[in-house]
């Protein structure tokens, strides 16, 4: 249904945006201003401690200061509880008693008919859910029991039983007066095309209803009880209710605990989505088949930014995932990712829960892969870069894929990123090969051209001094969060670093963001200082690389050791804060190196008047030391708020390995 925008500025007019947003936040007494309805608090949207979220009555308009978040009633129920556009001009339009139009008459007929196999899918349901306790059920029930099903959550997920008789739902179907092509056309019956007498579509299976939005049952999963039956699982057909591919099951259920945790877990069968949901995570849906659609995606994302999917850990799942990947990478948009989780070969989430309790399923839950993770070894599995040519063909493919992004910040991000990582994996194989090469003339007692190896990144001063840890940190950073780079790469380029190390990595990091940015990795990888890539591969490989491609268990194992040296130094980031307090941190640690810088421009200049002060110079001097209090008041007090957030997030968030949520944000 299309809505006039006369309808909207009405609901708008009649309902107070303060009155919504209020189920949500508590305003900050000192700022709000509540008879000019000027209203302030801290944001839904993200974590904060100051109130940066305005919300004023008189336009109708919301906005966020710290995150940039905005808009009006609608858009306010569509990011905080997953609502589509129609369902929030429903709900509101009946609390402002705005009376709705009424809908086009086709319209209004293609409603009706399916509310109608709405209908008959309810009296399917309830068949089902009565079969299951008769006699005949017996199966079922000691399936249902196999898998430790809890009566309640027979009864919450309407779990039922399809009897083994050909014709034994149509039957009950016929005595309730419903029509033979209505049952067909909900999916329930199917007609041969030979001529002969019309049949139950599900046959003696375990059947679970899939619901819609509105928790109203529009099409049927169904596991077979016969050992030998094909398939194992069969849904619905497509109709005029259910849609396989704009829809994922326990939806309804899922986003109201979703959208209050900030998290979404995706498993691939309804029942591993009811096992995890009877374990107490009602976050949880599963995908009704193996590639996701955009429309899915979209729908994911309405539970949460950054959905977590769980895939087996066999070739099968690991293909899955790939697929996944090329579904999902051309959507992806500021703030909206995905993490990917392999569980243990031939272990479903079930399985994991019945032997080690909820946290066994969480616990791998938090070694969840951001997305470019699983694009990188994908590829990088399926390449050989022996010959410029195999390491341009990598590369172009890595390039093409990256182009698909639309949203420009998170494709540049995410090239950036690549390229980062195609610099090290170029250098540490040439590397490889130089030193096999070494090896094989040193045994044939040759001359060794080559030194040892680089020693392990530590810069020129000891790690636990300041000046090591603050730069070694940003570099850290910058590294792992490639886009808050390039959005500072001005004041990184001109921060002033006093560790050699950690200057020159800086300045060809900077050089590949800016000056070095249309030219092929392969073209210019091997013209970079060597002490760059010490601390590169230290982020990357998370210790000295041999030079190998990231593959099979060595690439999970080497993907838990990426950037351990920045979690070391930043334990927040294991608690996967949200992006904003991230460049708060990035921009707090280039505020630290100008301050430092600001007071050795001024210790220089006191010590060149030292002898020949002159009003002037003590002018200049008092004011540069004004500036120089002020900057580190703002430090100190910025620090302060850092650690009072730290704190929260700490508290709200528990720690991980993987930093998912934090690494996917800023990439995607």
């Amino acid at each position: 249904m299309r809505f006039s925008p006369s309808l909207l500025d009405e609901i708008r007019a009649r309902l107070p945006l303060s009155e919504i947003v209020a189920r949500r936040v508590s305003w900050d007494r000192r700022k709000s201003q509540p008879a000019r309805g000027d209203f302030w608090a801290c944001c839904p949207f993200h974590q904060e401690k100051t109130p940066s979220f305005h919300v004023d009555d008189r336009r109708g308009r919301y906005k966020c200061f710290g995150c940039g978040a905005s808009g009006d009633h609608f858009r306010f129920l569509t990011e905080t509880e997953g609502l589509a556009f129609p369902e929030a001009v429903e709900r509101l339009a009946e609390q402002s008693g705005v009376p709705l139009p009424a809908p086009d008459p086709r319209e209004a007929a293609r409603a009706e008919r399916r509310a109608g196999l709405a209908e008959i899918c309810e009296m399917a349901a309830r068949f089902f859910q009565e079969q299951l306790t008769l006699s005949g059920g017996e199966a079922a029930r000691a399936y249902v029991a196999r898998r430790r099903l809890k009566p309640e959550t027979l009864r919450e997920f309407r779990i039922g039983f399809a009897p083994s008789a050909r014709d034994a739902l149509k039957r009950h179907l016929v005595s309730k007066g419903v029509p033979e092509a209505d049952m067909i056309e909900a999916g329930l019956v199917i007609r041969p095309d030979d001529g002969r007498a019309s049949y139950d579509r599900f046959r003696n299976r375990l059947m679970i209803p899939i619901q819609d939005d509105r928790g109203r049952v529009i099409a049927f999963g169904g596991r077979t009880l016969d050992p030998d039956g094909q398939p194992k699982y069969l849904n619905s057909p497509e109709t005029p209710l259910f849609h396989k591919g704009q829809m994922v099951f326990n939806f309804h259920r899922a986003r109201e605990p979703a959208h209050k945790s900030g998290q979404a877990i995706v498993v691939e069968g309804y029942l591993d989505a009811i096992a995890v949901a009877q374990a107490g995570m009602g976050n949880v849906v599963a995908a009704l088949g193996t590639a996701f659609t955009e429309e899915q995606v979209g729908r994911l994302w309405r539970l949460a930014p950054e959905p977590v999917i769980c895939f087996d850990g066999d070739a099968a799942g690991v293909s899955a995932a790939h697929r996944a990947v090329d579904r999902i990478l051309p959507g992806l948009r500021s703030g909206h990712s995905f993490g990917f989780v392999f569980l243990p070969d031939g272990k479903d989430p079930d399985d994991l829960i019945n032997e080690g309790g909820i946290s066994a399923f969480t616990a791998q839950l938090g070694e969840a892969r951001p997305l470019i993770d699983v694009l990188w070894e994908r590829e990088v599995q399926a390449a050989r870069i022996d010959t410029p040519e195999r390491r341009a063909a990598l590369e172009k493919a890595l390039d093409d894929l990256t182009r698909t992004i639309t949203d420009e910040r998170v494709r540049r991000g995410y090239q950036l990123d690549i390229r980062l990582r195609l610099s090290n994996l170029f250098y540490q194989q040439g590397r490889a090969r130089r030193e096999g090469a070494q090896n094989r003339r040193a045994g044939q007692g040759g001359a060794v051209p080559f030194g040892e190896p680089a020693a392990p990144a530590r810069g020129s001063d000891l790690p636990d001094s300041s000046l090591f840890g603050n730069e070694r940190t940003l570099c850290g950073l910058c590294l792992r969060y490639p886009d808050l780079l390039e959005r500072h790469v001005e004041r990184v380029s001109s921060a002033v670093f006093g560790d050699t190390l950690h200057a020159g990595f800086r300045d060809e990091l900077c050089r590949i963001a800016t000056d070095l940015e249309d030219v092929p990795v392969s073209g210019f990888y091997e013209t970079l200082d060597q002490r760059f890539f010490q601390i590169l591969s230290e982020a990357l490989d998370g210790q000295a690389s041999e030079g190998q491609a990231p593959g099979g268990r060595e690439a999970a194992a080497r993907g838990q050791s990426r950037f351990r040296d920045l979690l070391q130094r930043l334990p927040i980031l294991r608690h996967d804060p949200p992006p904003d307090f991230i460049e708060d941190l990035f921009c707090h640690l280039l505020d630290v190196l100008e301050t430092r810088a600001l007071a050795e421009d001024l210790d220089a200049e006191m010590a060149a008047l030292s002898e020949s002060l002159d009003e002037t110079g003590w002018e200049r001097i008092r004011a540069q030391s004004q500036d120089l209090a002020r900057r580190r008041e703002e430090c100190a007090r910025a620090e302060q708020e850092l650690a009072d957030r730290a704190r929260v997030i700490r508290a709200a968030r528990p720690a991980s390995m993987s930093g998912l949520a934090a690494a996917a944000g800023a990439r995607g």
